[in-house]
This record gives structure tokens, sequence and C-alpha cells, in this order.
């Protein structure tokens, strides 16, 4: 135990847990995945030339990821691939850490270990790990500050708190780059921090520790608004304004309120440990289901009367990453995708996450510590612990009811970060209320998530991999990338060729950067996107379904496999252009 304590054996196993997942999943493709086609692109200009260039898709930053993606392209070559890697790195990095932040919670190393991976492992997070987007990095950037504000929390002098405020402060101001709603750390975290100091009666022992923080911070205000200046004049940046769309204040509470029911589902591993609790107090049970159904039923009542987007809950926004399809799909070509897990197991799933949700619920309502918590005093209370992560998930939630408002909603791949900030209070819930060690089952129930995990992974990239054979097919045939509908992620790389920039009218720097897109011709199959990709005149395109659009082109379809899934898939060509045209 001291050999594993002294080399942090545990945090180690979770970084290699999650490298060694994405290596059996082959996580591979030759093409853009969601938004990480341009991304990777800008990664190659900085390496090429030693400047950042935007290309109208970007409205993060995106800052030391592309230095990191342009340092692996620069040792290993360029490839999608190589370019990607960068990202399981910092996954593998941000697993280890967060591993050593759940210690610093007053966690013991088997609970923080299990409770890494029960989020380190689910398909939400190794999906993210094999592409380039700057989920990944953004948490990273969270975590480092969590980490860093815990620290300054457990000092034992003045200099040491300091220390490790001025730590979070600068950490997170530079990770912070990637993805702007990082800087929440910064900005919301670190003077959490400073209150549960003040609480603690600090400021009598000593006001250095108050006054350096707070300049920290100033410091560290004074620095994000600095890049976001810079980025507000980057030629072909994408803006993100922080205000709700006229009329979408009942789409946004909608889509937050879809979104706050994946939490659940995504750490389903950790959630799972909590039923038991249903029946240790039958009295307790009743009253809090009482409380929730009735909390539910008039937030759906609110949203009903506002006329908000209501969706069932078995079946997930098409641009969510865990969903019943095999991952992530979003719009990438015609027909409906085969289903992964039939309505039945959806249903499983579904009563599983609520009946996790009802325990964690009925643990957090028993007062005082759990009977078989020992009564152990921890190191860090558990009340400074959530005065510490609380005010991160209110302001994370209040800034993601813009993007709720707009066309393109809350993805679950938002939920990361505050999933992480929260989990050390999670599992310290467990530890202090239920058990002090997570049972044996807790393993079973990792190594599951994490079979599910690689499956999603696999299949998402062996789809993605069937479509650059297409292309290629296609291509061999004499028909060029700007006469197909690939799906939007592969056409903006097709247009990324023929232009420096995407065709986008939210750009504001230059401010004729928008072209408007000339109609397609009267009777063309729809497409999302086409009007950022003015290059691509469609007469063919993808679809799941050969009878999709105007029937199928003759052109062999591409078949892709589907681990634990039945049938296999396949790609079609059809017509995108009614047969009397040419």
């Amino acid at each position: 135990m001291r050999l594993a304590r002294r080399f942090r054996l545990p945090a180690l196993f979770c970084a290699l847990a999650v490298v060694f997942c994405e290596l059996i999943a082959r996580p591979y493709a030759n093409m853009g995945i969601c938004d990480d086609g341009p991304y990777i692109l800008m990664a190659r200009h900085l390496a090429n030339t030693g400047h950042i260039a935007y290309n109208g898709w970007a409205t993060a930053m995106l800052g030391w990821q592309l230095y990191l993606g342009a340092a692996f392209i620069k040792l290993f070559g360029y490839s999608f691939t190589t370019v990607r890697m960068s990202t399981l790195l910092v996954a593998a990095a941000t697993a280890w850490l967060l591993q050593r932040t759940l210690v610093r919670a007053s966690v013991n190393e088997r609970n923080a270990t299990l409770g890494t991976l029960a989020l380190a492992l689910s398909p939400l997070y190794l999906m993210l790990s094999a592409t380039y987007m700057n989920d990944i990095f953004g948490l990273f950037a969270v975590v480092v500050c969590l980490y860093g504000c815990l620290r300054a929390l457990q000092a034992s002098t003045e200099r040491a708190a300091i220390a490790w405020l001025s730590f979070a402060v600068a950490t997170n101001g530079v990770l912070g780059t990637a993805r702007q709603i990082a800087w929440l750390g910064v900005l919301v975290m670190v003077p959490s921090a400073l209150y549960v100091l003040g609480q603690r009666g600090a400021w009598r022992t000593g006001r250095r520790v108050l006054w350096a923080g707070g300049a920290a911070t100033t410091a560290g205000a004074v620095f994000i608004f600095a890049c976001m200046q810079w980025l507000k004049r980057q030629p072909y940046s994408i803006p993100e304004h922080l205000i709700v769309q006229r009329g979408g204040e009942f789409r946004a509470i909608s889509q937050l309120f879809h979104a706050s029911w994946e939490v659940p589902f995504l750490l389903l591993a950790l959630m799972l440990l909590f039923p038991p609790e249903l029946r240790r107090d039958v009295r307790l049970t009743v009253r809090v289901a009482l409380l929730a159904s009735l909390a539910l039923g008039l937030v759906l009542a609110v949203l009903r009367l506002g006329h908000g987007d209501i969706r069932p809950l078995l079946d997930p926004c098409i641009w969510d990453w865990v969903t019943k399809y095999d991952g992530y799909l979003a719009l990438m070509g015609h027909g409906s995708p085969p289903v992964f897990l039939n309505r039945a197991a959806r249903l499983a799933l579904t009563i599983a996450s609520v009946g996790g949700l009802l325990g964690f619920l009925v643990a957090l309502a028993r007062p005082g510590e759990g009977a078989s918590a020992g009564g152990d005093r921890s190191e860090l209370p558990l009340r400074q612990l959530a005065t510490l992560v609380a005010p991160f998930a209110i302001a994370y939630a209040l800034i993601l009811l813009p993007r709720g408002s707009s066309q393109y909603g809350i993805s679950d791949r938002y939920l990361l970060e505050p999933l992480a900030v929260a989990l050390p209070w999670l599992v310290r819930i467990y530890q202090d209320k239920v058990r002090t060690r997570m049972p044996g089952v807790a393993l079973v129930l990792v190594a599951m998530t994490a079979i599910y995990g690689i499956v999603m992974v696999h299949n998402m990239f062996s789809l993605y991999r069937a479509r650059v054979r297409l292309a290629a097919e296609l291509r061999a045939h004499g028909v060029p990338d700007t006469s197909v509908d690939y799906g939007w992620e592969y056409n903006l790389l097709v247009e990324l060729r023929h232009s420096n920039h995407i065709n986008d009218k939210h750009i504001e720097v230059p401010a004729d950067a928008f072209v408007p897109v000339r109609p397609l011709p009267a009777g063309s199959c729809g497409a999302w996107g086409l009007d950022r990709t003015p290059s691509i005149r469609p007469i063919y395109a993808v679809a799941f379904d050969p009878t999709q659009c105007y029937g199928e082109a003759p052109f062999a379809p591409v078949h892709y496999s589907r681990w634990l899934a039945r049938p296999r898939g396949t790609l079609y060509v059809v017509r995108f252009l009614p047969r009397s045209r040419p």
C-alpha cells in the first residue's frame, strides 16, 4: 500500500485504462468527426506556418489545444489520427488527476479509483477522448483548477494556500484558452474556495490569503478579458453570445431539463450503487419520491404551458453522443441509422437510471452520517466540498441556456465538466452516508460500462471509415467530392479544400465573409448544412436506406461492422436530384 501511494498506482491505473480501452476500439478514421475536422486543419496550419488561423467554424478559442496538436504533427507527421492522439494523451492525464482530486476531497483510494473509472470509462468520455473536440481539453482545465482549490483548502500555511490558489488561477487561465467556459474555474471556483477559507475564519489568522487570492483572481479575469478581445478580432472566428434568443426561453429550459435526465445514465456505474437505499427507510423513500414527482410534474407543466420542447425520455436528441444508435451520428446522412438498443433495453436503462437517481436523493436527504460510514470525520467537510463545486455547476448551467435556445441545443457532451466537478461530491455522499467502501459489484458495473463504451467507440469509427471508403469509391468512378452530399462533417473538409473558410452567416470579421448561397434545383433532396458549403452542388448523397431521396444510384454499397449488434451497417449512394436531371 505504501508503494501504491508513493507511485500513485491507482491513478496511473485509471490513466492506462482509458488508453487500453481506446486501443481495443481502434478509433481511426481519415475524416472529421463532428467539429474536429476544421480544428485539425487549424492545427496543421499552425504546424506549417506558426500562426493560428480560424476557418469559419470554431466558436472556441482552441488555444493550447492547437499547439499540442501541432506538436504531435511535428513529431509524428500529419494525419487525423495523429492529431486526435493528442486528445487521448490529455484524457489519460485527466483521468490520473481526477483520481488524485477525489483523494484530495477526502475519498479513500478504492472509492476514488472506482469513481474515476465510472466517468473515465463511460461511453461519453471514451468517445470524446478519441476525437479532437475541445471537451476533454476544457475538462482538463477544470479538473486542474479543482485540484488546486482543494490543495489550497487543505494547506497548512498561508504561503502554501496562496501558492495553490495562484496555481489554480494561472493554470485555469492558460488551459481555459481551449474552451472558454472552463474559465469558470477562475471566475467562480477560486472565489468559492476563498469563501470557504473565509468561513473557516482564515482571515482572522492572516489576511494575506484573502488579498493574494483576490489579486490572483483579478489578474486571471484581466487575462480572460484580453483573450476574449483577441478572439473577437480574429478573422473567420465565430462569436458566442451569452444572450438567450428572443422567444427561446422555454426551449432553453427544456433543453437543460432534458440534459439533466442524462446525468444518472452517464454515471450509471456509480448511480446503480444507490438503489439499495430505497429499502433502508421506506417512509423517507416515499416522501422523497412524492417530492420528486411533484417537482417533475411542475417543471413539465411549466414547459408545456410555455410550449417548450418536451422530448420523450427514451429517445434522446440526435445531437447527443450516447444514444440508442451507435454513438454520435448528428445529421450525417439521409434516412434513419440502425438502432443499437431496442426499446426494451432503453426502457430498462431508463428505469435503472431513475432508480439510481431516487436512491441518491434518499441518501442525500438522510440526516447525518450513514450507519455504515463508521462515524469517522472526513478531513474536508462535505458541506465545504459542496460549497466549492455547487456555484460552478449553477453558473455552468446558466451559461448553457443561450446554447439551448439556439438551433443546436444542449448536447450531452456539454455535461462532461459539471459531471467531473460533481463526482467528488457524489462519491463522498456514498462514502459518508452509505458505505465507507464501495462493494465489489461496483467493479463489475465499471467493467460493463467500459465494454459498452468500447463498443460505441468502435461502431462510431467503423461507420466513419465506411464513409471514407464510399467517398474513395465514388472518386474512382470519376465523381468529384463537390457532387456528393456526404453529410455535413465530410462536406466541411471538402469546402475547406476550395475556400479558406466555411460560409457561416455568424462570422463578423470580415464583415463580407458570408455569401448567400444559390438555392438548390427544384425538387432536390434536402440536407442540413449545405448553406455553409457553397462549393458543393450535390448530384448524389449518402444514406442508410436505398429508398431515400430519388432512389439508389448505380454504385456498390459499403458495409461496416457493428460490434454486439445485428445486422451489420450499410451505407448507400442515392440520387440527390430527380432522374430527369443530369
